[in-house]
C-alpha cells in the first residue's frame, strides 16, 4: 500500500519527479538541500522521500519493480543489482540522454566507466559514492606489542595475532584478538573479509569472466588459507562478537576491516579521550607487488523507465554529482564521491586537510573495484560464502578444495 501510494502521489502531476534516497539521516539532509534548491529555482518539481521501510532496501526496490510503483530516481542502488534490472528492461539507458556521456567521462576514471558499462554497451547507473574497505587499527597495536611496522602482509598479521594471543590473563583465557570479522554465512558479509582481500591480492581481479568463474586461483586460495589460519590459531574469535558492544571500541580487538563510516562512529563512542586509531590498506600476500586494491562498496543512482521525464531527471542528478555536489556529499555524509582525482582536486582540499583520516580513503580511491557485471552475482557470493563457512570457519575443507568446489558450483549456476 505504501508503494502504491507513493506512485499515485508521483503521478498527480506530469511535472513532478519522485526521488527515493536511503534512510541514512545524513543522506536525507544532503538530499533535502538539493531538492529544496531545485524546487525553488527549477520549472519541474521533485517530491522526495526516503526509501519505504522494509526488511532491506533491495527487497523494497524489487517489490516496487514488480508492482510498477518505482520512483523516477533512486539514489541508493547497489551496483550488483543493476545488471538484473537492466536485463529486465526497467532502467533508462543513461547514455542516450543529452550530456550524460560527456559529463561522466569528465567526472569518472576509465576504469569506473568500463566497470559500469553493461554487456549491451549501455550505461544504466550513475557512479555516485564509495566507501572503500580498509583496515582500522588501534595504535596500541604498535606501542603495547612492540611492532615497528603495520601488519600489512599475511605473515606480519599472523605474527601480530600470535603476539596478542600470548598476552593472556592468569587463567589462560584469551580476552583480546588481533581482529574480528563477521562469521555469519550471509553473502554480503564477504564484502568485509574475503572479497576485499581477494581484490588486494589479485590487483583487482574478477570473480566472473566470460560467463565463467575466474577465482579458482592462487589469490582466492591464499585468502581462504590466511583467514583459516586466523581461526585455527585462535587469533580471531568464532563467537559473534558483533552481537554486543563494539569490541574495537572496548579494545578487545585491535583491527577490523571496515569503511570510512567508522571514523565518526569511533570518535563518538570511544571510551577514553586518548584512544588513537587510524587506517591502512588490506593485507596482501608476502610477495605482493603493485598497488593494493579493495572493494569500493559503491552505491549508484538510476532512473526507472516509469519516469516520464528522464532528461529532466538527469538534469537534476547532475546537480548532485558536480564538484559542488560532491563537496557537499563529503561535508554532510563523510562519504567519498566516485570521481577521479579526489585526493588532488582543489575543491576538496580544505575538507581533506581538516579530516586527515578521510584523506587516507581518498588516496585508496585510486585503487578500488565494485563487483562484476553478472545478473546472479548475489548467488555467486552466496556460493562462496557456503565454502567460506566450511573451510575458513569450521576447517572442514582445504582452501584448495573449497575454492575448487565454489568455482564448479558457480560454473554450473552460470550455465543455467
Amino acid at each position: 500500500m505504501t508503494l502504491c501510494s507513493c506512485n499515485r502521489s508521483k503521478n498527480n502531476s506530469d511535472n513532478t519527479l519522485l526521488y527515493w534516497s536511503s534512510n541514512n539521516m545524513n543522506e536525507i539532509e544532503f538530499t533535502r538541500h538539493f531538492i529544496d534548491k531545485w524546487n525553488n529555482e527549477g520549472t519541474s518539481k521533485i517530491r522526495f522521500q526516503p526509501v519505504p521501510e522494509g526488511q532491506s532496501s533491495e527487497e523494497v526496490i524489487l517489490a516496487s519493480v514488480v508492482g510498477k510503483t518505482t520512483p523516477d530516481i533512486y539514489a541508493n542502488m547497489w551496483q550488483g543489482s543493476v545488471t538484473m534490472y537492466a536485463n529486465a528492461g526497467v532502467l533508462v539507458p543513461l547514455d542516450e540522454l543529452d550530456g550524460f556521456t560527456e559529463f561522466i567521462n569528465e567526472r569518472c576514471s576509465k576504469e569506473t566507466i568500463k566497470e559500469i558499462t553493461a554487456e549491451d554497451g549501455h550505461i544504466y547507473q550513475v557512479p555516485w559514492k564509495i566507501n572503500p574497505i580498509m583496515t582500522i587499527y588501534n595504535k596500541r597495536l604498535n606501542t603495547d606489542f612492540g611492532f615497528t611496522e603495520l601488519p600489512s602482509t599475511y605473515d606480519d598479521y599472523l605474527k601480530a595475532g600470535e603476539a596478542i594471543k600470548k598476552d593472556k590473563n592468569n587463567d589462560g583465557y584469551v580476552d583480546q584478538w588481533v581482529g574480528y570479522t563477521e562469521v555469519k554465512v550471509l553473502w554480503y558479509q564477504r564484502f568485509f573479509n574475503f572479497y576485499p582481500l581477494y581484490l588486494a591480492a589479485s590487483n583487482g581481479g574478477s570473480l566472473i569472466k566470460d560467463n565463467k568463474a575466474a577465482f579458482n586461483n592462487e589469490y582466492a586460495i591464499g585468502v581462504f588459507r590466511f583467514l583459516q589460519e586466523l581461526y585455527n590459531n585462535e587469533y580471531y574469535s568464532k563467537e559473534r562478537l558483533s552481537a554486543g558492544q563494539d569490541r574495537f571500541i572496548t579494545e578487545d580487538i585491535f583491527t577490523k576491516w571496515t569503511g570510512p563510516w567508522e571514523i565518526n562512529h569511533v570518535d563518538k563512542f570511544k571510551q577514553r579521550d586518548d584512544f588513537e586509531f587510524d587506517f591502512f590498506p588490506m593485507q596482501v600476500p608476502d610477495n605482493h607487488e603493485g598497488p593494493i586494491y579493495t572493494y569500493a562498496d559503491p552505491k549508484n543512482i538510476v532512473i526507472f523507465n516509469t519516469c516520464k521525464q528522464p532528461q529532466e531527471a538527469w538534469n537534476f542528478i547532475k546537480t548532485l554529482i558536480d564538484k559542488e555536489g560532491d563537496k557537499k556529499l563529503l561535508e554532510i555524509t563523510g562519504q567519498l564521491p566516485n570521481r577521479k582525482n579526489i585526493e588532488t582536486e582543489e575543491i576538496f582540499q580544505d575538507y581533506l586537510d581538516n579530516n586527515p583520516k578521510v584523506r587516507i580513503f581518498a588516496q585508496q580511491a585510486k585503487y578500488i573495484k565494485g563487483v562484476d557485471n553478472c545478473e546472479v552475482i548475489v548467488e555467486v557470493f552466496d556460493i562462496i560464502s557456503q565454502e567460506y563457512e566450511a573451510c575458513v570457519i569450521y576447517n572442514k575443507k582445504t582452501p584448495e578444495q573449497a575454492i575448487e568446489d565454489a568455482a564448479k558450483a558457480v560454473d554450473n549456476l552460470l550455465k543455467n
